[in-house]
């Protein structure tokens, strides 16, 4: 019997990226989502290409070793599926990861397999696996008397990707254009004493943070600083804001406060990480990604968030007496993110900046104490945003 993969989530990561990669690794793939006609896609075309876009050009993968369920109306289905697979991953967005663990749940309790399925969630998010087992673990999804054992059945591994996935043409399909680039690093301590996964892709490491924070403080640090500057300039692909000498070197002065920290909590060598950067800003300048500011700038309440790419590294920075200017600015650029169309959390933030005040939003949209050293500093930027 061939590797199996069950994979939540039949959108564009899951498509062009989580799914391309495990075909290409020799698994069969399940998508597994609640959207109707994407479902409905899946199932009636045996396959789609993923065109990879880099400096070099471009280069088109066909993707056909995959079937789809709905997992709305045939839960059951999902639920056997996982329970007989090797792998089951998802990119569903944080919000989602509570709506999926049922299903993910009841299949690992079910599950026979002498080897534990792996659980790897892929997600812009620090500790989404963890956090996808807490659901899974809650009482109302796993039985108390089962939690016990229930690593023989599943292990749980985090992992940090890496790969841009611009706007979509309107009638690619089922289609998928995506930068050549990425990363995909995952925890293997969690598997001993059975082997992780073979997934080509993977880069598996001892200790993951690291990665996580190098990656969350650099790519999404200045790709959403990018954004919310471009966005305020009137600016339409992140590539047309970083053209703007001004905004380029707001985000690079912004990724030169978070590489200070990267460095000295990490030990990362200072050249290393420049050469980082320096590639990070050529990928998110690529002009053929044509990455709308809309688009990356979406749903700023996380972003804004005490563990996300300006609040967390600039209240570590904070903490031990560094500067964190440039983050604060492009903090600011955040909070004035509001009501823009299609975008729930920016029609949220923008009725909190309205009903609530100041001290109130920086508590409850950057997680951060009244003692925390940067709260006044970030209560300023709400009520100077507050007062336009």
């Amino acid at each position: 019997m061939g590797l199996k993969a069950v994979h939540f989530g039949g959108g564009n990561i899951g498509r062009g990226f989580v799914g391309e990669k495990l075909c290409q690794s020799g698994f069969e793939v399940v998508f597994v989502d609640v959207m109707d006609k994407l479902i409905e896609q899946l199932q009636q075309t045996p396959s789609y290409t993923v065109t990879e876009i880099g400096g070099e050009g471009e280069k088109v993968n066909t993707i056909s070793n995959y079937r789809a369920i709905n997992s709305k109306t045939h839960e059951k289905d999902a639920v056997e599926e996982v329970s007989s697979a090797d792998l089951v991953t998802c990119a569903v967005g944080p919000n989602i990861l509570k709506f999926i663990a049922p299903v993910i749940a009841k299949a690992i309790d079910s599950r026979t397999a002498s080897t534990p399925i792996a659980v790897i969630a892929c997600e812009n998010m620090i500790g989404a696996t963890d956090k996808l087992a807490e659901f899974i673990k809650d009482p109302k999804n796993t039985p108390a008397d089962r939690l016990a054992s229930i690593s023989e059945r599943a292990r749980f591994a985090n992992s940090a990707i890496d790969r841009i996935v611009p706007g979509q043409d309107a009638n690619a399909g089922l289609n998928v254009k995506i930068e050549s680039f990425y990363e995909w690093v995952v925890d293997k301590t969690p598997f001993a004493p059975h082997d992780p996964p073979k997934v080509a892709a993977i880069k598996w490491v001892d200790d993951l943070v690291p990665y996580i924070e190098r990656k969350l403080f650099t790519v999404n640090t200045g790709h959403a600083a990018a954004a919310y500057y471009g966005h305020a300039r009137g600016k339409k692909t992140i590539a047309e804001a970083l053209e703007d000498k001004e905004i380029h070197a707001i985000v690079r002065e912004c990724l030169a406060e978070t590489s200070h920290l990267i460095v000295g909590k990490h030990g990362i060598s200072s050249t290393e990480q420049q050469e980082y950067v320096d590639k990070i800003i050529k990928r998110i300048s690529n002009p053929h990604l044509e990455d709308v500011v809309e688009r990356v700038g979406r749903a700023p309440l996380r972003k804004l968030g005490r563990q996300e790419r300006f609040v967390g590294p600039a209240h570590h920075l904070a903490e031990q007496k560094d500067k964190y200017t440039a983050l604060l600015g492009a903090m600011e650029q955040a909070f004035n993110f509001v009501d823009v169309e299609g975008d729930d959390e920016s029609k949220e933030l923008g009725k909190m900046l309205k009903s609530m005040d100041a001290p109130s939003v920086v508590s409850k949209v950057c997680g951060l104490e009244e003692s925390d050293k940067m709260f006044g500093e970030v209560q300023a930027i709400v009520e100077k945003v507050q007062k336009k």
